[in-house]
């Protein structure tokens, strides 16, 4: 069988054509401690510098085997630029929502005239077109951001799910806001140079909402982000958090090449839930990768790759603590499998 490169490689498994091996990449967050100190990047300065944030995530390839390239490695620089307050996060920690900046119609209104220039938003571009200058030619470029129902309740706060119960117009326009700017987002990263783009939804979760919910209030939202990024031949990949299982057949219909699931799923019955997407995980990011051994990940993935996951990699984020040796073995037992 053909040999192929790493772009070539991802582009052709998550289409489910034919590949010589399995990739080895990662669709959540791939930063960790031991990366910084090698590359001399370091959160929270890797978060605002497109220099440093292409820096770090080059280190996860040059430093654990990664065969991608991804950034950012946070889901609230999309937040920040409609007005929200964010906690800036530490060496260790991600930064995270702590004020919200919508909470009817008229605060809407004055959020729309934006730019994808300005802030993180246009440093994250920046470090894209960096990393695609670089390595694009061989390697996958993932541009990930945070999915339209999530952002929404980013921006919308602790009011979000109240009005989602109560029907208020609020829930819609923001919901619809949300998806155009994922659309325009993810079209200023494709023209920055990347091919991939993965979609983190973490408040969609099946767990949270529900089947009836998910359906109304982030499948059609999601979907057209999908839709935007077929016509530019782009892949992208959805995760979201939580036992998931009883939502994939709903969470298949937005048209993703691939969905990524977390420790919780059962990859067998998660791939029997699917008709068109492959499913991606899911390695326990906390109690095999962060906490366990080389010997661990090598037994976890074994178990994985036995049940049938169409790529193997994180069941979520990695953790910022977690050993290269642990993600290194985890590439390693991916780069060996073949289909």
């Amino acid at each position: 069988m053909t040999e192929y490169t790493p772009k070539e490689r991802l582009y052709r498994a998550l289409r489910k054509q034919p590949v010589d091996r399995m990739p080895a990449v990662c669709f959540t967050q791939t930063g960790t401690v031991e990366q910084m100190e090698a590359s001399g990047a370091f959160w929270p300065e890797a978060h605002a510098d497109a220099e440093k944030m292409a820096k770090l995530a080059e280190a996860g390839h040059t430093v654990i085997g990664f065969e991608a390239v991804r950034v950012p490695f946070d889901i609230t620089a999309e937040a920040e630029l409609f007005g929200c307050g964010i906690k800036a996060g530490d060496l260790k920690q991600q930064p995270s929502v702590i004020k919200h900046s919508v909470k009817n119609l008229e605060d809407l209104d004055k959020i729309k005239n934006y730019s994808l220039d300005t802030g993180r938003i246009g440093t994250i571009l920046k470090a894209v077109k960096i990393l695609s200058e670089k390595y694009g030619k061989e390697l996958p470029v993932i541009g990930s951001m945070i999915g339209p129902f999530s952002l929404a309740q980013h921006i919308n706060g602790d009011a979000w799910f109240g009005n989602l119960f109560t029907g208020e117009d609020i829930v819609p326009a923001l919901l619809d806001f949300c998806a155009d700017f994922n659309i325009a987002y993810a079209k200023a990263m494709v023209e920055n140079g990347a091919d991939t783009i993965a979609i983190i939804d973490p408040t969609a979760s099946y767990e949270l909402i529900g089947g009836e919910f998910y359906e109304k209030y982030a499948l059609p939202y999601q979907k057209k982000i999908v839709d935007a990024m077929k016509e530019l031949d782009v892949a992208t990949v959805l995760h979201i958090c939580g036992n998931t299982t009883n939502g994939l057949a709903i969470m298949d219909r937005t048209g993703v090449n691939a969905i990524s699931v977390d420790q919780r799923v059962d990859i067998k019955t998660a791939t029997g839930n699917v008709e068109n997407a492959i499913i991606v995980g899911n390695l326990d990011p906390v109690a095999v990768l962060w906490n366990g051994t080389p010997e661990d990940v090598e037994a976890a993935s074994k178990k994985v790759l036995d049940a049938g996951v169409g790529i193997l990699t994180v069941g979520c984020g990695i953790v910022s603590m977690t050993p290269s040796a642990n993600l290194q073995k985890m590439v390693e037992c991916a780069k060996n499998y073949r289909y």
